[in-house]
C-alpha cells in the first residue's frame, strides 16, 4: 500500500520526547509502544541521512553543471566531456537514493500510523471499561414493576421496529422502523439537529462513503479497517460516524483566526461491522450494524480545546436532561480510550428494564492527532501556521436512546413520549 498526500505524524516530537511518550502510551496498555517508537526514530534517522546525502549529491551535480559550461566556453571540450561523465554518475546515484528515500518514507508512515494518540495527563490508568471513572450522575433510576419488558419485547408488542424484516432484506443488525417507531426516529433526529443549530452549529449533510485518504485523516485507518464496510471495487468505505466526512472537509486547509472556532453538526446513518460482538449485552438496539446518529464536530485553537470539550459535554448532558433520561458521565481510562483520542468522556443512560447502563455518546478531544494527519492548520496573528485541535461527540446516537425511552417510560397503557419530543413526534404515547 502506497500512502499518498498524508503528512507524517510529528516525528520531531517523538524524537525529542521519546521516554515521555512511551510512558504515556503505557496507560493504554499498548505493548508495542517502545518497539514502534524506536523503529520510527530509526527510520527517521535513516530518512534524514539519505536526504542529506542526496542534497549533497545534487549540490555537487549543480556545481559540475556550471563547470561544464565554463569549460565549454573556454573550448576545453575534452575536459567538459569528462565532467559530464561524472555528472551522469552522480545523477544515477541520486536517482537510486531518491528511490531508497521514498521507500524509507513509506515505511516510516506505516509505522507512525500504528501508533495511537498520546493520552492526556488526566487520563487514568486502567485495564478496561471497569476502570472508567464516573465524574457526574444525574436523575433518579426508574423503578419498574416485575412486569416491565426490555425494549426488544416492547417493539414487538407495539409493532414499531422489526428485526426479522431487517434480517430478511439485509441481515442481522439492520432493523426496519415502522409507524410510530419510524416517526420517533425522525423526531429525535430533528430534535437533535434543531438544538445544535440553536447553539450556533452549522448543519452539514456529508456523503456517507469516504475514500481511503479520509479514513487515514481522522484515524479510522488503519486501526478500524476490519470494523468498516469496504466497497472493494471503488475502494470506498461506509462511514462509522459523521465525524469522518465532516472533519475531512478541513483536510489540507489553512484557516484564519477569524474563522475559529468551527462548529459543525450533521446527521448520517452509520455503519459498523461490529465483528466479534455477541451475547445478551448486544441484543435488540444495543448494538447494530446500521444506525442513525447526529454528530457535533469542533475545531479549536489548542489553548481553547479543553474548555470546548467541557462545553460539548454540557451540551450533550442538556439533551439527555430534556429527554428526561438518567445518565452518568464517565472519564475513560487509558485502556478504554479510542485509538485517536487524547481524552474521552462517555455519556451513558440507564435502561430500566435491562437494569444496565448504555453508552449513547462519546465526546473526545483528539488534540493535534487528526489535524496533523489532515494538515489542518491556522494562521495566527503573527502570520505563523499552527496545528489546530479537533473534537467530536455524539449528540446523540439514536438506538440506545430509543431503547432507554421505551423501557423507562413504559406503562400499562403504553409508552409515554418525553415532553420535549411531542412537537416532533405528533403523538404523546405509543399504544
Amino acid at each position: 500500500m502506497i500512502i499518498k498526500n498524508i503528512p507524517m505524524l510529528q516525528i520531531n516530537v517523538i524524537r525529542e520526547e521519546r521516554k515521555e511518550i512511551i510512558a504515556s502510551l503505557q496507560k493504554r496498555n499498548f505493548k508495542e509502544a517502545e518497539e514502534l517508537i524506536d523503529k520510527a526514530i530509526d527510520l527517521d534517522k535513516s530518512r534524514r541521512e539519505k536526504q542529506l546525502k542526496n542534497d549533497d549529491i545534487l549540490a555537487e551535480s549543480n556545481r559540475l553543471a556550471k563547470e561544464i559550461g565554463a569549460l565549454m566556453k573556454e573550448g576545453k571540450k575534452k575536459e567538459a566531456e569528462e565532467v559530464k561523465v561524472r555528472t551522469a554518475a552522480l545523477k544515477k546515484t541520486s536517482a537510486d537514493l531518491s528511490a531508497e528515500l521514498e521507500a524509507v518514507e513509506q515505511e516510516l508512515k506505516k509505522v507512525l500510523y500504528l501508533i495511537p494518540n498520546v493520552p492526556h495527563e488526566s487520563v487514568p490508568k486502567g485495564k478496561g471499561a471497569d476502570d472508567n471513572i464516573s465524574v457526574h450522575e444525574h436523575g433518579s433510576l426508574p423503578v419498574l414493576g416485575e412486569e416491565a419488558q426490555p425494549h426488544w419485547d416492547l417493539i414487538k408488542k407495539y409493532d414499531i421496529i422489526d428485526f426479522d424484516l431487517g434480517n430478511k432484506i439485509s441481515g442481522a443488525g439492520f432493523p426496519v422502523y415502522k409507524g410510530k417507531g419510524a416517526r420517533l426516529q425522525r423526531a429525535l433526529i430533528n430534535f437533535f439537529l434543531d438544538k445544535a443549530i440553536e447553539q450556533g452549529y452549522l448543519e452539514i449533510q456529508p456523503p456517507i462513503v469516504v475514500n481511503e485518504a479520509s479514513g487515514y485523516g481522522t484515524g479510522q485507518l488503519p486501526d478500524k479497517e476490519g470494523q468498516m464496510y469496504h466497497m472493494t471495487l471503488d475502494n470506498l468505505y461506509m462511514i462509522p460516524t459523521a465525524e469522518v466526512p465532516i472533519t475531512n472537509l478541513y483536510r489540507d486547509v489553512i484557516l484564519t483566526e477569524s474563522e475559529l472556532p468551527i462548529k459543525n453538526v450533521g446527521y448520517t446513518p452509520c455503519f459498523r461491522r461490529e465483528a466479534g460482538s455477541w451475547g445478551a449485552h448486544v441484543r435488540g438496539l444495543n448494538r447494530l450494524h446500521q444506525f442513525d446518529k447526529v454528530e457535533i464536530v469542533r475545531i479549536a485553537k489548542p489553548e481553547n480545546s479543553y474548555a470546548t470539550l467541557e462545553e460539548m459535554c454540557n451540551y450533550v448532558q442538556g439533551l439527555l436532561e430534556q429527554l428526561e433520561l438518567p445518565y452518568r458521565k464517565l472519564l475513560l481510562c487509558g485502556a478504554d480510550l479510542g485509538f485517536n483520542s487524547a481524552l474521552t468522556y462517555d455519556m451513558e443512560v440507564y435502561a430500566g428494564a435491562q437494569k444496565r447502563w448504555l453508552e449513547v455518546s462519546s465526546i473526545s478531544n483528539f488534540e493535534t492527532f487528526q489535524a496533523n494527519r489532515l494538515k489542518l492548520r491556522y494562521k495566527n496573528k503573527e502570520g505563523k501556521t499552527q496545528l489546530l485541535h479537533t473534537l467530536n461527540g455524539s449528540a446523540l446516537a439514536l438506538p440506545r436512546i430509543v431503547a432507554a425511552i421505551l423501557e423507562n417510560n413504559q406503562t400499562s397503557n403504553g409508552i409515554n413520549i418525553p415532553k420535549a419530543l411531542w412537537e416532533y413526534t405528533g403523538f404523546k404515547i405509543i399504544n
